[in-house]
């Protein structure tokens, strides 16, 4: 694309995004009239979210142990890893007693009227009764999906608290009977946990947007400025919103899908208005019309957005790789609400400043009717990069690096029962089972075999390192004759379920059992799922990286730039997870953000937080790289582009930023750990990115490399496409 970079704006459209500005700005009533539409018939389906979406998910399909579920649904009642398992103890009385005997009656009858319930089995001597019979289990079979099994745990909380009470569900009673009835297991685990994690959620969202309006005020330094991006969020938030909810129609979506989308959209979608409309804001400046400020706006400032969200859509596409329903589908909750809050920033956006015009500015504060967009604070700031470039790069690379180191000793695991409140039912229930009957217990695999190898799998997994207990096989319930079809053997472990040492007991049985027996339950299933993100991360973490970099070299057709841009987002991604692995895994101030450490990172973290940082990091370099382009197309003067770069851009990624730092850093107010987990590690990411990589060491390494840095050869300039970052 050819321009004249020295000409004055005009009302002419040279390039698609001036165009789609123009467009929008001409068409102020039709474009809010459509988003209004839009807003309102998904809108319709959003208070709904969080109750249609899954509660499950957390599986590598097609692993051994998610064959073992299967053939426990089909064959044995439903009594793998998604059955309900109920908790029912007594300090004072034992499983002969009538008050255990009416409350193991009441949980019969509560289980076996649900239809989600294949089958009720009942409490057996030597496997689910304790040896002082104080404590027993009730086992429901599972007639549904895991995901329905996890609303099942739910809905049957209250009417199993109703028995422990000593009331049915119709009726109330003065006086409970003594007994304690916890629903626990996977199912239970689920229900409880996504509902803990729901309401932090709702609470740090709460808490964050005052602040982020707070911060918005300042940066904007406007009343309205300010309110716009809010307002688009909140559109792309809610239209996201209803898309989950028709998208679960067709393929189950897990709930966590819009848990992460309400963060990441409110961060991400106030950054791309910031950029916008300050840059909108400084064209008035020039006295052109509010026409022509928009098209300047959206072929300048516009292109980087659109670049930055096609960034972190790529980004986030890669976790679509991993084979984990719950993985794959927070990935595609998070998509979904950047696509709608980058549709609202670049269509919605671009018509109501072009309507405001200089009413943009209506309730300003005194500063900002001095503010310009180019900041003489960053202006200086990239004078002294450029000054002392070498000191200053080597000093940030440092810090990067030294915090990075503690990585090559992060641990991750599948979250362990402490993720979930002390007070949870489910806690409570798996509590009392260690207690009682041993540590493993809650952690029971399940093997699955050909009858004809019964005896020795039952042989072998008794003489297995690691087991306690062993069952007799079970035969099938359906599917088969005597003496054929599939046995059921049940192995207790030794260790706690969330216990190192129980992969090795699982990969012992795996190699020494016959060839026809297959090993699962849930803790069965945490270690198939953890060893798939294990395996996919590497292939995440190349797909993200290679299209990133493809991403920069196309937009700035310079892959020295490109190339930079993507090393150094790497860095801050793992500095971030070195400070991760010393809060969380190490338990270093645990104390003041009150969480109990695991020992570990939970083991979806390091390939979901990886695209998620990565994104973000991306984000903040195309906005300093698009605007450093900018000003060397115009100027040819590396140098002068490094410096003004960093004044017209620093500003905007400080603003950015520290929205983002009070957005992310609001969920380290949540009580489960994994929504504080996501909050500090990406609060830190952030914090790291934007104060050490883009306003010191990528400033100071476009200052080394100077000219070089934009050079491309002839043959690749013919290749990529003509974008340029300038409006003339």
């Amino acid at each position: 694309m050819t321009t004249d970079t020295h000409a004055p704006p005009t009302e002419q459209a040279p390039g698609p995004m001036a165009r789609l500005g123009a467009a929008m700005a001409d068409r102020f009533g039709l474009v809010v009239v459509a988003w209004i539409a839009v807003v309102v018939a998904l809108g319709a389906a959003a208070p709904s979210v969080f109750t249609s979406l899954a509660g499950a998910g957390w599986q590598a399909d097609g692993s051994e142990s998610v064959q073992v579920r299967e053939l426990a649904a089909e064959h044995f009642g439903g009594t793998g890893s998604d059955a309900l398992q109920v908790v029912v103890h007594s300090e004072t009385h034992t499983v002969d007693d009538p008050e255990m005997v009416a409350a193991i009656a009441g949980v019969t009858d509560v289980l076996a009227a649900d239809p989600r319930i294949a089958g009720v089995v009942a409490p057996q001597q030597g496997m689910t009764i304790s040896p002082d019979g104080h404590t027993a289990i009730v086992i429901g079979g599972a007639a549904a999906d895991p995901n329905e099994m996890v609303t099942a745990a739910g809905d049957l909380a209250d009417p199993l608290a109703a028995v422990a009470a000593g009331t049915s569900p119709e009726a109330a009673s003065p006086e409970g009977i003594g007994v304690e009835i916890h629903p626990t297991g996977a199912s239970a685990l689920w229900s409880d946990f996504n509902a803990a994690n729901h309401d932090a959620m709702i609470k740090a969202e709460m808490v964050s947007w005052p602040v982020t309006l707070a911060i918005m005020v300042l940066a904007f330094g406007s009343l309205v400025a300010a309110g716009l991006p809010l307002l688009l969020t909140m559109a792309g938030l809610v239209a996201s919103a209803g898309a989950l909810v028709l998208l679960g129609e067709l393929t189950p979506i897990s709930v966590w899908a819009m848990n992460f989308a309400m963060m990441f959209a409110l961060a991400l979608g106030i950054d791309y208005a910031l950029f916008l409309v300050v840059r909108f804001r400084d064209a008035l400046r020039k006295g052109v019309s509010a026409r022509v400020a928009v098209v300047e706006t959206m072929d300048t400032a516009g292109k980087a957005v659109l670049l930055s969200g096609l960034t972190v859509l790529v980004s986030l596409s890669a976790v679509l790789l991993v084979p984990a329903p719950a993985v794959r589908t927070m990935a595609v909750g998070i998509m979904l609400a950047v696509l709608f809050v980058l549709a609202a920033t670049l269509t919605l956006l671009p018509a109501v400043l072009g309507k405001l015009g200089p009413k943009v500015n209506a309730g300003s504060l005194p500063y900002a009717k001095r503010q310009q967009h180019r900041s003489p604070w960053f202006g200086r700031w990239g004078a002294v990069v450029h000054r002392r470039p070498w000191p200053l790069a080597i000093g940030a690379l440092g810090v990067l690096v030294l915090l990075s180191i503690p990585v090559f000793g992060l641990k991750v695991a599948m979250p362990s029962i402490h993720v979930v409140p002390e007070d949870a039912a489910v806690r409570q229930g798996y509590e009392i089972v260690q207690e009682q009957m041993g540590d493993g217990v809650p952690g029971t695999l399940q093997i699955v075999a050909d009858a004809q190898d019964a005896e020795g799998v039952t042989r072998i997994a008794a003489a297995t390192e690691g087991v306690a207990q062993v069952s007799p096989a079970i035969p099938a319930t359906s599917g088969g004759r005597d003496g054929e079809g599939p046995v059921l053997v049940q192995a207790v472990p030794d260790v706690d379920p969330s216990d190192p040492a129980l992969a090795d007991v699982v990969d012992r049985l795996r190699a020494d059992l016959p060839e026809s027996a297959i090993v699962g339950g849930a803790p069965a299933e945490n270690l198939d799922l953890q060893r798939a993100l294990n395996d996919y991360l590497p292939i995440v973490m190349a797909v993200i990286l290679v299209l990133g970099f493809l991403l920069l070299l196309v937009a700035l057709r310079a892959p020295l730039v490109a190339l930079m841009g993507t090393v150094v987002s790497l860095l801050s991604t793992g500095a971030a997870f070195g400070v991760a692995k010393l809060i969380f895994q190490d338990g270093h101030g645990a104390g003041l953000l009150g969480f109990e450490p695991q020992g570990f990172l939970d083991g979806w973290g390091p390939v979901f937080f990886f695209a998620m940082i990565f994104a973000i990091a991306m984000d903040y370099t195309v906005f300093l790289l698009a605007t450093v382009k900018e000003h060397y197309e115009r100027t040819g003067d590396a140098t002068a582009a490094q410096r003004e770069g960093m004044a017209h851009s620093g500003r905007i990624i400080f603003a950015a930023a520290a929205v983002m730092v009070g957005v992310f850093f609001s969920f380290a107010l949540a009580e489960p750990l994994p929504p504080k987990e996501m909050g500090i590690i990406l609060g830190v990411a952030v914090l790291l990115d934007a104060v050490l990589v883009r306003l010191v060491l990528l400033p100071a390494l476009l200052r080394l490399t100077g000219r070089a840095a934009w050079w491309s050869p002839s043959w690749l300039r013919r290749m990529l496409p003509e974008i340029s970052f300038s409006h003339g």
